[in-house]
């Protein structure tokens, strides 16, 4: 009997063992499968950073080619990248160099290529500070235009226009004596601007395999004449932009131009950059106000009077 009893008993150690071992080679197998699961994870992981890292780059890259508005807009899914447009009110904006042709004869290309670079840079980064939508480089010259994709308003919209115009050609002055030591010129950079504001078609023009979001229509071309009608270093408006703006900035006589394509004169306005008495005007509005301040021409009387009426506002909200 006690054989009998050891040999059951081995027996199921035995067996015990088997299944030690067999759970055992289990928990081996287990474990080198979820090793091999985590180093592929850890792999796929890798590849999807190091493709996202390329398409950041990629898109960092692009958003070069595009106005912000524009890619920021086609990024966020606002804006769908077909062929299609719409009409809108929009100030649009031209500039170009003064007599660009004789400086692109007097200096070499890396001389023009570095001048041009400059020059575009510094006026870009105005037209960005005033949410300017970038249309365009053309060769010295440069579209921009306000209203699209987002507008605060037309007359919003055409002031910060007007306003980038100003700044840009103050900052042309602040820079004069700079291009002959860098760039090797015997005059001093000028430019001039013309702005209209009127209904244009904005969108995507194009074909199926390459597009371009611009604007077209009359008041594009308009904008385009009074830039050419410009004096060197004058901004140059039409009447619509001026009617909207004539308080908040100071404007020379208005002077009748030959257009282009058209059988008329047009009534044209050119900003008086020495008189900026009229540039503090500011805008506030919305939902039952619309007012309009200029710090410059203020006087203490209506000064008093206006904070009466907001206290008194106040004392009505509260």
């Amino acid at each position: 009997m006690t054989d009998i009893s050891q040999g059951e008993e081995i027996t199921a150690l035995k067996k015990e063992l088997s299944k030690l071992r067999l759970e055992t080679n289990l928990r081996k197998s287990l474990a080198m499968q979820l090793e091999k699961q985590k180093q592929i994870a850890d792999d796929a992981k890798a590849v999807a950073l190091s493709q996202s890292e390329q398409l950041e780059s990629v898109s960092v890259q692009l958003s070069k080619y595009l106005s912000p508005q524009i890619y920021d807009q086609i990024f966020s899914g606002k804006q769908s990248v077909e062929v299609k447009s719409s009409r809108k009110k929009l100030t649009v904006f031209f500039s170009d160099i003064v007599s660009f042709t004789n400086i692109s004869d007097e200096l070499e290309s890396e001389e023009l290529t570095a001048l041009l670079n400059f020059y575009l840079n510094e006026m870009s980064q105005i037209a960005l500070k005033y949410g300017g939508t970038i249309d365009k480089y053309i060769g010295d010259a440069i579209m921009i235009f306000f209203g699209d994709p987002e507008s605060l308003g037309h007359e919003e919209d055409a002031r910060k226009c007007v306003s980038m115009a100003v700044e840009m050609q103050k900052r042309l002055s602040e820079l004069e004596g700079y291009w002959g030591p860098h760039f090797g010129l015997k005059e001093d950079l000028r430019i001039r601007i013309g702005i209209n504001t009127g209904y244009c078609t904005v969108g995507n023009f194009g074909s199926n395999d390459r597009l371009d979001y611009t604007v077209v229509g009359g008041a594009v071309n308009l904008a385009s004449r009074l830039e050419n009608a410009a004096e060197s270093g004058a901004v140059l408006v039409s009447q619509e932009t001026y009617l909207m703006l004539k308080d908040y900035f100071s404007f020379k006589e208005a002077k009748e131009i030959d257009v282009k394509g058209l059988g008329r004169k047009v009534s044209c306005h050119q900003i008086d950059l020495s008189d900026t008495k009229k540039s503090a005007a500011q805008n506030f509005s919305g939902t039952g106000f619309d007012l309009k301040v200029n710090s410059n021409l203020l006087k203490l009387e209506n000064l008093e009077d206006l904070k009466e009426i907001v206290s008194n506002l106040q004392a009505i909200s509260e």
